[in-house]
């Protein structure tokens, strides 16, 4: 996935979740933060970030914040990217053998999935969460309290006894991590819901990204650890 009109800032502060102050060229800048989770191990006073001009007349904000240096890794912040990612990294590897069809925003039940996709006669239902906390080496997902994120495994777990094959791809936005594990600390009841979906039948994947100013491209598989 890549990325035009890039330039890089220095973060001042967000007062809300959609906006945050940078400094450009010695000036002041709003910016849409492409991003709602907290980020607040990333977007500390003076960090480096980097940003996209969007030229659009409808916008009030003439940027986008889409990635933040935490010391000399590049970690990609955009909320977005994980869906392109992963549906581009499908495409172009034999990880669904024979692949026929990839139908992004598939409705089942009150569920929005990611992807529904066919594969010889698989039939198989896909949910993707993008990753961008890092503690020591872990790749932990979610940064906040996600029931969002409980029901999309619920349903998921459904679709298996439907017949459906389920993937969880978790897309962490970083490179250079040691493992992927859920963030028990902030959400002990979706690390539950993982280790009871697993049982059931759910795969859960977890791949890491080359990140750039201008891009970001998934990599290799990360182990996964609950």
């Amino acid at each position: 996935m890549k990325y035009t009109d890039i330039k890089k800032a220095k973060f001042l502060c967000r007062p809300n979740r959609f906006i945050a102050y940078v400094e450009i060229d010695g000036r002041p800048e709003i910016c849409h933060v492409k991003n709602t989770g907290r980020c607040r191990e990333l977007l500390l006073p003076d960090a480096e970030v980097v940003i996209q001009k969007v030229d659009s007349a409808a916008r009030k904000t003439k940027y986008d914040l889409i990635g933040v240096y935490k010391e000399k890794r590049l970690i990609n912040i955009d909320s977005q990217a994980p869906n392109k990612v992963f549906h581009e990294w499908v495409k172009n590897n034999n990880f669904f053998k024979t692949l026929s069809l990839i139908k992004p925003e598939y409705q089942y039940q009150s569920s929005r999935l990611d992807f529904y996709i066919e594969a010889e006669k698989r039939k198989v239902l896909v949910e993707v969460k993008g990753v961008t906390l890092e503690k020591n080496g872990a790749a932990l997902f979610p940064d906040a309290p996600t029931e969002r994120g409980l029901k999309h495994i619920n349903h998921l777990c459904h679709a298996l006894n439907e017949g459906f094959e389920a993937y969880l791809f978790f897309i962490i936005q970083m490179k250079a991590v040691r493992y992927f594990a859920p963030n028990n600390e902030t959400h002990q009841a979706f690390g539950d819901a993982l280790i009871s979906a697993e049982k059931q039948g759910l795969k859960i994947i977890a791949l890491d990204c080359e990140v750039t100013d201008d891009s970001i491209t998934a990599r290799d598989f990360v182990e996964v650890r609950l």
